[in-house]
């Protein structure tokens, strides 16, 4: 559970820092770009708080 979770913050992170580079260098739109970074946000959000600073043995 714990692995899903991180592969999905993950995720969430990647959501979040590539469409600023894709729009940087113009491959894709303003509102695909607002739109891919708002998911990407609200995964981060939601998932990364259920596994940072927890101990091993609370997994």
């Amino acid at each position: 559970m714990k692995t899903i979770v991180k592969i999905l913050s993950l995720i969430g992170l990647v959501l979040t820092l590539l469409p600023a580079i894709l729009y940087f260098y113009d491959y894709i739109s303003a509102d695909l770009h607002k739109q891919l970074m708002l998911c990407g946000t609200l995964i981060w959000f939601v998932s990364a708080p259920l596994w940072m600073n927890k101990s091993q043995e609370a997994s």
